[in-house]
């Protein structure tokens, strides 16, 4: 049964006073290689469905979300039911509200699901054969893995909304070793279709990365000047994005809480004019424009279901102007309903320089590749702890003079925003820690003139 006929058929099944039912049908294409050889490719498959039952009582209406892989036509009844037995368990929400309504049916809805397929990876496996080739002649080591995926997402209620959209969602990361494996680097991108991924340019700061960390350095824990790269600066953003939930910070557990209550909102955080905002729009970083909650969450609702997204600045010049709202949470803000978006984007006006410019720039510092394993160590701050990963380049008179050890650092997104004295040009990136959650950012490099390196890390 195609996506469509199973979102309709569900909706038939259902006898819970509202019911939205969310078809999502993928196909994935894999591309893996290890030791200067391509090694496996692969193409996959998936479908699942969520069924969300509401239904109301007489102290409020209550909803139930069962999801399920690979449903069978003779399982769809049994999953409706089970949701409805959700709801009925559940008890009353706190965040009900009327599902979303509309009387059209989206573009596109009766189409067959959007596939991928092994030949999006035509061009990227025949520029890459040759920097295998290049590599094995200059004695090096390259391992990597593609990864293109497309998701067609079927969305549909007993209030008549019927929405679709069409994700595509590509990755590509290289890692570079010396022979003994004493050398590292790492370059990632994220892509639509992989027609703006060109492998020469990734290949060549490989080997130049590779290149400086051949004269290596040891530095002690300290505050430095230190210049974070967009994936760097992408994965401290995205934290700081998921940390911006308005019931939390109304309720005044997070750092976007105003002390004595309220949030944060309408406070500069910084005095430069930096913009952090998501829109579904944005070229190269296009995302569904409506929302697609299969569970409730302190950041969305289920019974917000198909809201329309629109651009969304969640900081404005500096100023905090939003935070991740349902309409209940909205409701008790007294804020502008402004959910979740799956893009983010730091800019800032005037700011040209590339990270090798601001490199140029330096008298004495570090620059580096990315952060990896960053956990939070205090919420009332946003206070993050992490390492750093795959080369720290240490910068003198405006050249990089080798790398240095790897660090453990402790640091808040929001405070490095306070402290930040150079702003780059935003670019596309890939996160490094967020990579198979949230792939679709834009972020300029940045100078931090104290980032805190707290203690010395023997991670490679």
């Amino acid at each position: 049964m195609r996506a469509q006929e199973t979102v309709e058929r569900a909706l038939a099944l259902s006898s819970a006073d509202g019911c939205v039912v969310i078809a999502k049908e993928q196909s994935s294409a894999n591309l893996r290689w290890a030791n200067n050889s391509l090694t496996t490719n692969g193409l996959t498959r998936a479908r699942q469905l969520t069924v969300i039952a509401t239904i109301a009582g007489a102290t409020g209406t209550a909803a139930g979300a069962v999801s399920q892989s690979a449903v069978r036509e003779d399982e769809l009844e049994a999953l409706v039911r089970a949701a409805e037995q959700a709801a009925r368990e559940a008890g009353p929400a706190e965040d009900a509200q009327p599902l979303v309504a509309s009387s059209k049916s989206a573009e596109g809805w009766d189409a067959d699901p959007a596939e991928t397929s092994i030949d999006v990876f035509k061009q990227l496996a025949t520029d890459l054969g040759e920097a295998l080739t290049q590599a094995r002649f200059e004695n090096r080591l390259l391992f990597g893995f593609a990864e293109h995926t497309m998701i067609s997402t079927y969305l549909g209620s007993s209030t008549g909304l019927r929405l679709r959209h069409d994700q595509p969602t590509g990755t590509v990361e290289i890692a570079a070793k010396s022979p003994d494996f004493s050398r590292s680097a790492w370059v990632g991108r994220a892509t639509r279709d992989f027609s703006d991924v060109d492998v020469t340019i990734l290949n060549a700061e490989l080997t130049q990365r590779l290149a400086w960390a051949e004269r290596t350095i040891e530095l002690p824990a300290g505050r430095y000047e230190t210049l974070l790269p967009p994936p760097a600066v992408a994965d401290l953003m995205i934290y700081l994005y998921m940390s911006t939930t308005a019931r939390e910070a109304h309720d005044g557990h997070t750092v976007f809480s105003q002390p004595g209550g309220g949030t944060r909102v309408g406070e500069a955080l910084t005095p430069l004019p930096v913009t952090l905002r998501s829109d579904p729009y944005a070229p190269g970083l296009e995302c569904p424009p409506f929302l697609i909650a299969p569970a409730s969450s302190s950041e969305s609702s289920v019974f917000d279901n198909g809201l329309p997204l629109g651009p969304t600045d969640w900081i404005r010049d500096g100023t905090l102007t939003a935070l991740l709202q349902t309409r209940h949470s909205a409701q008790l803000t007294g804020l502008a309903v402004t959910p979740w978006i799956d893009n983010l984007i730091l800019e800032a006006a005037g700011s040209p320089s590339t990270l090798t410019e601001m490199t140029t720039a330096t008298k004495r510092g570090l620059v580096l590749t990315c952060l990896w394993y960053i956990r939070e160590v205090d919420p009332q701050t946003l206070l993050l702890t992490g390492l750093t990963r795959d080369g720290v380049y240490l910068v003198e008179n405006g050249e990089i003079i080798g790398a240095v050890n790897n660090f453990r650092f402790n640091e808040s997104p929001v405070d490095l925003l306070r402290r930040v004295t150079e702003i780059g040009h935003t670019e596309h990136t890939l996160p490094r820690e967020w990579k198979n959650f949230f792939t679709r950012a834009a972020m300029p490099p940045l100078r931090i003139p104290d980032f805190t390196m707290s203690s010395v890390s023997q991670a490679s």
